[in-house]
């Protein structure tokens, strides 16, 4: 393989243009996973903004024609993590139809003792030896328009169809009509979005992600990046004219990811957030998307609202290295502890009511 690697702006127009069209075309050889915007340049330069180490390995065939690319953060000692490890919810290598690679290959010429990812897309096979979990991640099919889409939901999710149309009617009644904007280009919505996402992650006692200069960084800068093939989507539902729930998130030519959904807790007795899932997915299937993205997690609401499942992976690809091992014997351990609790219910249960009583605490001081 021919490798090279570049800093995100150093990408010619040509290779930029060449990784995109792999991602529209890649559902037409069978790799759809390949067109998540997570796996777009645009996400992948915005990154290079906002956190050091961002690279991309460019794999030339002979002639120089780019066959694959490889988005990654390289630190100073040689370890490697997915671009966005945390928050992206798709990783990989985009690559054209019928590419093979060496992972440690590929890791070598990247200068990589090791590569960590939490949301390995599906059909990375020279990467899944290293796999050491696979999750599903629930999405909403919405290629053959909305009103099939309802027709699922009448079929598998007959009472959480019901239930959620019966608080839309009451909303109405109680509080006025119901606007939806899918592409909200004001910044104040934005940043209500970001304040009521930050109140529920102390309310539930999570991490506060909007504490992160580089998320928010990130956050504003994806919602002003628009071109045909990537753009940051601020979807909004409001009531009588006011916010009551809100979801920002990248899509791609086909493909739209849940990243950071949120309502006003003022009105939580009438769902706003289903609500709004429901107009997305409506105007969704109106835009051309294949299907949006709801991200790995087990929630109540995921289950209703999804048509399939699709599974990323978690894990690590390591050359024979110290620094390799090293991180290896640091990270691994936690990682299995979580994804114990996370995935049984005895032990999920009380670990999620401690984490609210935490947050409650919070929100008293």
């Amino acid at each position: 393989m021919d490798i090279s690697v570049h800093r995100p702006g150093e990408l010619s127009a040509a290779d930029r243009a060449a990784w995109t069209a792999m991602q529209s075309k890649a559902h037409l050889h069978g790799a759809p996973e390949l067109a998540n915007p997570f796996l777009s340049p645009e996400f992948t330069l915005a990154m290079g903004r906002y956190r050091r180490g961002v690279r991309v390995a460019v794999v030339r065939e002979e002639g120089g024609e780019p066959a694959a690319f490889f988005p990654h953060h390289r630190s100073a000692t040689g370890v490697g993590r997915a671009i966005g490890l945390g928050v992206s919810d798709s990783q990989g290598l985009v690559h054209r139809p019928g590419f093979a690679w060496d992972a440690r290959e590929l890791l070598r010429a990247c200068g990589l003792a090791v590569w960590e990812f939490d949301h390995l897309a599906q059909g990375q096979r020279p990467f899944e030896a290293g796999v050491a979990g696979s999750f599903p991640s629930p999405v909403i099919d919405t290629q053959d328009g909305y009103e099939v889409y309802l027709a699922h939901l009448r079929k598998n999710s007959p009472r959480f169809l019901k239930s959620t149309l019966a608080k839309e009617r009451k909303l109405l009644r109680s509080v006025g009509e119901l606007t939806y904007v899918h592409d909200e280009r004001d910044p104040a919505a934005l940043r209500t979005l970001m304040r009521w996402k930050s109140a529920q992650y102390r309310r539930t006692g999570r991490s506060d992600r909007f504490t992160q200069p580089w998320i928010v960084g990130l956050v504003r800068h994806l919602f002003h990046t628009r071109s045909p093939s990537f753009s940051g989507l601020l979807s909004v539902l409001y009531a009588d004219g006011r916010p009551i729930a809100a979801h920002f998130g990248p899509r791609s030519e086909r493909i739209m990811c849940c990243w950071f959904p949120a309502y006003d807790p003022e009105f939580a007795k009438f769902s706003p957030g289903l609500l709004l899932h429901l107009r997305i997915a409506e105007a969704a299937a109106a835009g051309g998307i294949a299907y949006i993205d709801l991200g790995r997690g087990q929630k109540q609401y995921k289950d209703s609202l999804k048509t399939r499942e699709i599974m990323v992976s978690e894990g690590w690809v390591m050359r024979h290295h110290p620094v390799a091992l090293g991180h290896w014997a640091h990270r691994a351990p936690a990682r299995a502890l979580r994804n114990t609790v996370v995935e049984r219910p005895e032990l999920f249960a009380p670990a999620d009511k401690l984490l609210k009583r935490i947050g409650e605490l919070r929100s008293e001081r």
